[in-house]
């Protein structure tokens, strides 16, 4: 069956997260979180701090895919393998190449350097093998064709490893039970070890690994497809891991990404970029750096889209430690369907020649739209900010939890929440920072800030713009914005650090455990008058924000707390258990 798919539908997607999950991703990590389970024993445990604060992201070679994607998309029907024929087999033993001419294939070689001509020849399949320590493969032709990578190591000092210089469609057949290995050297002028003038399409299950240590690792002056079974290692030493003119598509596989170079991106693209499905963790070691072309500082970045961003399914685990470090950097809009995202960036701002790169989880300079899935980002280096995008943030299903050193979420337009489960702490500013209008219309949302002067829930009030709040579960620690819209009613009260609270609304109860510190003032909201408990045990239910939140479940235990009305404002002064904010 063809599978393809119009651009409009990249869209739509599926919502494959409409809330809470009990269920831990971080279990195969390592991580002992008996906060993030689905028979939680909130209370019970005071050293628990919940998976958003202290999970890590490393190099993840297991070759088991998430069983979450979505229909695999491809630019042209053409892209998909099973559309296409390939009879026409031409070996290449790399050990002991041989020049031939063979079905309509030339083939020459100098040395390790092997160089096939398809000219006109159509449905050609290179059969690549052997090993060669100073050698490569280049590949010409006018029709379309594919490389079946069959256990081949080739190491060119000089320049590419794998150069496709022809400008058809490339299909790389990773064959079942080998190993490959491509990798360049340090001298010449060359894109990438593996390098690719036209489309450049991954399939099968083999294994490959890519090093490049004079530019980028993958190439391709057109677009690059990874479809699943595929399971690729790229590094880069010199530039950017893997690199796309005119897009990225990953509609599943294993895809581990590690670039050291100062402002490298591990996953670069000047076009859009789609993620379907499969596993895909990127490192970024690279400090920032100051670009004298286009004047300004840069950080090195897991995942650069120069168009826009979609993820409809899978799985993305970006972690970027260097200064002016982001997780996810777009150019334009960033959409998220569902699949789940977890980033973790620990480094600090970056200064040059009178200019910054400041870290940040999430940044995007068109909308950042959340329609489901789970979205897990903390920073913890100085002035990171957790989710930021320069125009409009909404919100309508879906995970979203920032744990973050500045805002926590923060956009320069409006802001809206109509659905789906929001966590957002601020560590040394506001939880959610609208600086246009924040709309609360629905969902659940759990806000945290530092203390005086910021507040859990802010608009820019001092530009004419307000808070409206007309429905959803809310729990601010530190307030809302002085001059809000406040449809829905609010109550406030003291509270206590360390403690899990049980909100009910109606039939409905929500548990969430405080910080040790942040803003004073608790301030809670929902569809109808809510009642609160302090101190409680809570069994079963769903979790959410890593062990911090619980919805559904059993509550035992605990007093009362009495609500007042609240009418708006800050003015709260700083949060319980003094010091900085912070999980114990």
């Amino acid at each position: 069956m063809k599978k393809t798919m119009i651009w409009a539908m990249l869209a739509i997607g599926i919502a494959a997260m409409t809330g809470c999950s009990a269920d831990d991703p971080f279990e195969e990590w390592g991580n002992d979180d008996s906060g993030d389970t689905g028979t939680s024993t909130a209370g019970t445990s005071p050293a628990t701090t919940g998976s958003l604060a202290t999970f890590d992201i490393a190099i993840d070679k297991t070759t088991e895919e998430p069983t979450e994607s979505t229909e695999a998309y491809y630019p042209d029907e053409e892209d998909a393998l099973e559309n296409n024929e390939f009879t026409t087999e031409v070996t290449i033993d790399l050990s002991n190449p041989v020049a031939k001419t063979e079905n309509g294939v030339e083939v020459t070689v100098s040395g390790g350097h092997v160089t096939a001509n398809h000219g006109s020849e159509k449905k050609v399949c290179y059969v690549v093998s052997g090993t060669t320590a100073n050698g490569s493969l280049t590949i010409l032709g006018e029709k379309k064709y594919a490389v079946k990578l069959n256990g081949v190591s080739i190491t060119n000092p000089d320049s590419a490893a794998l150069n496709l210089l022809s400008g058809k469609r490339a299909f790389i057949i990773l064959a079942e039970g080998t190993t490959n290995t491509l990798t360049d050297g340090t001298g010449g002028g060359h894109k990438g070890a593996l390098y690719c003038k036209g489309k450049l399409l991954f399939n099968g299950s083999g294994l490959l690994s890519v090093t490049g240590n004079t530019n980028n690792g993958i190439h391709s002056a057109d677009y690059i497809v990874f479809n699943k079974g595929n399971n690729i290692y790229v590094r880069s030493t010199a530039n950017h891991g893997i690199k796309a003119n005119d897009g990225i598509f990953i509609n599943g596989g294993i895809l581990n990404v590690e670039v050291t170079a100062a402002a490298a991106k591990g996953i670069n693209c000047e076009s859009n970029i789609v993620v379907n499905g499969g596993r895909t963790t990127v490192v970024t070691t690279g400090g920032g750096t100051y670009d004298t072309d286009d004047q300004e500082a840069k950080g090195a970045a897991g995942i650069k889209a120069d168009s826009t961003l979609t993820v409809n399914g899978g799985e993305l685990w970006l972690k970027s430690t260097g200064s002016g470090g982001k997780g996810i950097n777009v150019d334009m809009q960033a959409t998220f369907n569902g699949g789940s995202v977890y980033v973790v960036t620990t480094g600090s701002q970056y200064k040059s020649n009178n200019d910054t790169a400041s870290p940040k989880g999430i940044k995007a300079d068109g909308n950042i739209t959340v329609n489901g899935g789970r979205i897990w980002v903390r920073t913890s280096g100085t002035n990171g900010e957790g989710i930021e995008t320069k125009s409009v943030l909404t919100v309508t299903g879906g995970e979203v939890a920032s744990y973050a050193y500045d805002d926590a979420i923060n956009s320069k337009g409006d802001m809206t929440v109509s659905g789906g489960y929001v966590y957002a702490q601020g560590q040394h500013n506001d939880g959610l920072d609208a600086n246009g209008n924040c709309y609360i219309k629905g969902g659940t949302i759990y806000a945290i800030c530092s203390g005086q002067p910021e507040v859990a829930i802010d608009a820019n009030t001092e530009g004419g713009k307000k808070l409206y709040l007309t429905g959803g579960t809310v729990v601010a620690l530190g307030g809302l914005e002085s001059g809000s819209q406040l449809s829905q009613s609010c109550y406030q009260a003291s509270w206590s650090s360390n403690t899990w609270y049980a909100l009910t609304v109606g039939s409905s109860t929500f548990s969430f455990k405080t910080p040790s510190s942040g803003g004073s003032g608790l301030v809670v909201s929902g569809a109808s008058q809510p009642a609160l408990q302090s101190g409680v045990s809570v069994t079963g239910g769903s979790s959410c924000f890593g062990g911090l939140g619980i919805t559904g479940g059993t509550v035992s235990g605990g007093s009362s707390v009495s609500l007042s009305s609240y009418t708006g404002g800050s003015g709260m002064g700083g949060g319980p258990g003094g010091g900085g904010p912070g999980w114990h």
